[in-house]
C-alpha cells in the first residue's frame, strides 16, 4: 500500500513540471532560433563574398549582374533571395518576411557621370541608377579598379511563435563585401 504522503509528493512533482516545462521549451526554441540566426548570418557573409569575387574578375566576357546573382544564390543555401533593384540604391525598407534582397553597387558612387568604355555596358555595379530610363538598371557600371559592393539584406522570421510576437519582423540581417574590380 502506498502512503498518502508519497502520493502527494508525486502530485507536487507533476505540478512543478507543468509550471517549469513551458519555460524550458521556450528556452530550447530560443536557442534553436539563435542558432538559425547565426547560421543565416554566416551563410549570407559567405554568399556576398562569393558574389563580390564573381563581380570583380576580369575576363574576356565581363561578369554581369546575373552572374553575380547566380554566385550569391549558389552560396546562400536555404535563404530565399530576390533582386528588386540590383544596382540600388540600398533602401531602408525591409524585405518581406523570410526573404532577402541582393544589391550590387559601388560603396561610394561619384556624384558626376563618368565616361565609360562600351565593353563595360553590362558589368555589375554602377551609379546614377534610373537616371536615363527610370528603371532599376545601372547606367554606369563600376570600372577602372573601382570598389564594388555586394550587399544582402534579409528579414529573419523566428520559428518560435512567442519569439515571433516579441520581434514581429524586426530581425533584419545584413551582410556586405567590398572588393576592387580587376577591370
Amino acid at each position: 500500500m502506498v502512503a498518502a504522503g508519497c502520493r502527494s509528493q508525486r502530485s507536487q512533482s507533476l505540478v512543478e513540471f507543468a509550471i517549469v516545462a513551458p519555460l524550458l521549451l521556450v528556452l530550447l526554441f530560443a536557442v534553436v532560433d539563435f542558432g538559425r540566426v547565426i547560421y543565416i548570418y554566416v551563410t549570407l557573409n559567405q554568399a556576398v563574398n562569393e558574389g563580390a569575387r564573381a563581380a570583380i574578375k576580369a575576363s574576356p566576357l565581363l561578369p554581369t549582374n546575373a552572374d553575380v546573382e547566380l554566385a550569391v544564390r549558389r552560396h546562400a543555401v536555404d535563404v530565399s533571395l530576390a533582386n528588386p533593384c540590383p544596382n540600388g540604391p540600398i533602401t531602408a525598407a525591409r524585405p518581406p518576411a523570410g526573404q532577402g534582397w541582393i544589391f550590387i553597387t559601388e560603396p561610394n558612387p561619384p556624384s558626376t557621370v563618368e565616361a565609360l568604355s562600351p565593353t563595360l555596358d553590362d558589368s555589375p555595379g554602377g551609379q546614377m541608377w534610373a537616371v536615363s530610363t527610370g528603371s532599376c538598371s545601372a547606367t554606369e557600371p563600376a570600372f577602372d579598379h573601382a570598389p564594388l559592393q555586394v550587399t544582402i539584406i534579409y528579414n529573419f522570421v523566428p520559428i518560435t511563435p512567442l519569439i515571433q510576437q516579441f520581434f514581429a519582423n524586426n530581425i533584419v540581417i545584413s551582410a556586405a563585401a567590398v572588393y576592387r574590380t580587376e577591370y
